[in-house]
C-alpha cells in the first residue's frame, strides 16, 4: 500500500506504486497533450510528481525533451541563479563490516590496505584543502562499530573545525556516514553538520539485499528510514543519493522522488540535496559486471528532469564524471561539484604510494581545484565557497521558504562574489584571478539591492586589503 505520509520504508517507496509509474510513463512518451501540460505546471517552479516527472523522463519527442532541457536550466538560473558551490570529500577510514558488491570497502576485500586517519593527520589534510581554498567537506568513511565509532566521528569534525591555517578554516562539514540512531544524529548535530547524506543506491528492496547481501546495511527498512531519525534527531538538512548502474535507472528515478515527497509530506521539508553518482571502476569493482549502465544523453536526461521534479533541492555532481559531462549536466541543473578530490583515506597532504591505494573510486575528472574554478568562471559561472546560509540559521523550513520563492538568491549571489574574491585572493593562479575578478565586477551589477550592492562593494574592498569572513 502506498503511503507518503508513512513511516515504513515499504509503503512510502511503494514498489508497486513505482511499477504502476513506470507502466503509465511508457503509455504515454508520445502524449504529446500530456507531456505539455507537465511542462507548462513545471514552470511554476514548484516542482513535479513522481509520476509526472517519470513522464518527461520518459518523453521521446525530440522538441519536447529540447523544451524539458531549457526549462531545467532556466529553473536552475532562476533559484540558483549562475552560483555554483564548491566542496571537497575527506575520506576518513575505509574499514567496513558491510559486504557491498559494488563497493571496495567491502569487508571480504583483503588486499586493499585498510587506513584510519589519526587527529594529526587530519590536521595534515585539512591545511592541505584549507591551501587549496576549500571551505566545505564532506566526511566519508565506512560502517565499523569499532574501527569508526561515532565517537570517533565527532572528534574528526571538532578536530576539522578547530583547524584555523593561515587564512583558511572550514566553515561546514557535512557527513556521509551509515544509517545509525537518533540518538547519534542527536550528536551529529550538537558536533554542528552542515548536511546529513546518505545514498540509498537502490530503492527496489529486491535488489538492495542482494547488493547488500551481508552487514547491518543489509537492512533495507532501517537504511530507507534512516532520513526520518536524522531529523527526529534534530538534523536540519539532509542529502539524498542513488547509486545509478546498479539497478534500472526509471525505477531508481522515480523511487528517489518519492523519498523527496516522503520527507516533504511528512516531515515538512524536502531534501537539501540530491546526489548522483554513477558506478564507477574501483580496486575489485568492474562496473562491466552490472548490465544496468546508463550512458550520458539519459545521465543528462535524469539530471533536468530531477531538477524540475524538485527545483528547490541542490543537485551534486561529484568528480567521478567527465569534464565534458560536467558541463553538460551544470547546464541541465547542477548546483553543486566537488573540485581536486582524492577518494583515498588521505591523500591531500602526500600523495598514496603506488602500492597502497585506497580509493573508493576512480576519478574522472582529476584537475585541481584551481583548474575547475577557472574552467567555472570562464563558462560564466560564480564558484561559490558560501557557508553562510548553515552558519546564519537559515535551515530546513527556513532555507526551503527562501530556496521556493527564488529569494535565497539575495543572500547567496553576495556571499558568492564575497566568498569568491576571498579564493582569488589567497589561492588562485594568476589567470583564475584575472578571470575572476572581471566575473565579480560584471556580477555585482547583477545586485538588485543599491543598498546590498554597497555592502559587497565595501566588503569587496575590505577582503583585498586582508580581511575575512564576511556574509549575509
Amino acid at each position: 500500500m502506498y503511503d507518503v505520509m508513512s513511516p515504513k520504508a515499504e509503503e512510502f517507496i511503494s514498489h508497486e506504486e513505482i511499477l504502476e509509474t513506470l507502466k503509465y510513463a511508457f503509455e504515454n512518451k508520445s502524449n504529446e497533450k500530456l507531456i505539455t501540460e507537465i511542462i507548462e505546471k513545471a514552470k511554476q517552479k514548484k516542482g513535479l510528481t513522481h509520476r509526472e516527472a517519470s513522464v518527461l523522463l520518459e518523453c521521446d519527442i525530440e522538441e519536447k525533451n529540447k523544451e524539458i532541457f531549457a526549462l531545467a536550466e532556466q529553473i536552475k538560473k532562476d533559484i540558483y541563479g549562475n552560483r555554483i558551490v564548491m566542496f571537497a570529500p575527506l575520506y576518513l577510514s575505509n574499514y567496513c563490516v558491510n559486504g557491498c558488491v559494488y563497493c571496495p570497502y567491502h569487508h571480504q576485500n583483503k588486499h586493499i590496505p585498510r587506513k584510519k586517519l589519526t587527529q594529526e593527520e587530519i590536521k595534515k589534510e585539512v591545511i592541505a584543502l584549507q591551501d587549496m581554498g576549500h571551505k566545505r567537506l564532506a566526511l566519508e568513511s565506512g560502517e565499523d562499530p569499532v574501527n569508526n565509532p561515532i565517537e570517533y566521528i565527532l572528534e574528526c569534525i571538532d578536530t576539522i573545525y578547530s583547524i584555523k591555517h593561515k587564512n583558511g578554516a572550514i566553515r561546514r562539514v557535512n557527513v556521509n556516514i551509515a544509517a545509525t540512531t537518533v540518538e547519534n544524529y542527536k550528536k551529529l548535530k550538537d558536533a554542528g553538520i552542515g548536511t546529513y547524506i546518505l545514498f540509498q543506491e537502490t530503492y527496489n528492496k529486491e535488489t538492495y539485499e542482494e547488493l547488500h547481501p551481508t552487514g547491518p546495511k543489509h537492512n533495507y527498512a532501517y537504511h530507507t528510514e534512516a532520513m526520518d531519525r536524522a531529523m527526529d534527531g534534530g538534523i536540519d538538512d539532509v542529502g539524498l543519493g542513488v547509486l545509478f548502474g546498479l539497478n534500472l535507472y526509471r525505477y531508481d528515478f522515480a523511487g528517489i522522488l518519492m523519498h523527496a515527497e516522503h520527507l516533504e509530506a511528512y516531515k515538512g521539508v524536502g531534501p537539501h540535496t540530491i546526489s548522483v553518482p554513477r558506478l564507477r571502476r574501483a580496486d575489485d569493482i568492474d562496473p562491466d559486471k552490472f548490465d544496468n549502465g546508463i550512458d550520458d544523453e539519459t545521465f543528462e536526461k535524469i539530471v533536468a528532469c530531477l531538477r524540475i521534479a524538485v527545483p528547490y533541492t541542490g543537485m551534486i555532481i561529484s568528480t567521478r564524471e567527465s569534464v565534458a559531462c560536467r558541463e553538460k549536466a551544470l547546464r541541465a541543473g547542477i548546483s553543486q561539484v566537488s573540485g581536486g578530490s582524492k577518494t583515498s583515506v588521505g591523500g591531500y597532504a602526500e600523495p598514496e604510494p603506488e602500492d597502497a591505494k585506497s580509493e573508493q573510486f576512480d576519478v574522472s575528472d582529476t584537475r585541481t581545484l584551481d583548474e575547475v574554478v577557472n574552467w567555472l568562471i570562464k563558462l560564466g559561472y560564480i564558484p561559490s565557497f558560501c557557508t553562510a546560509c548553515y552558519r546564519e540559521g537559515r535551515t530546513g523550513d527556513r532555507f526551503m521558504s527562501l530556496a521556493k520563492t527564488g529569494q535565497i538568491g539575495n543572500c547567496c549571489q553576495p556571499n558568492a562574489l564575497m566568498t569568491l574574491m576571498e579564493y582569488l585572493e589567497d589561492y588562485a593562479s594568476e589567470d583564475t584571478k584575472k578571470a575572476g575578478i572581471e566575473l565579480i565586477k560584471k556580477e555585482i551589477n547583477n545586485i538588485p539591492s543599491d543598498k546590498v550592492k554597497q555592502i559587497v562593494i565595501d566588503n569587496l574592498e575590505k577582503i583585498a586589503k586582508g580581511s575575512r569572513d564576511f556574509r549575509l
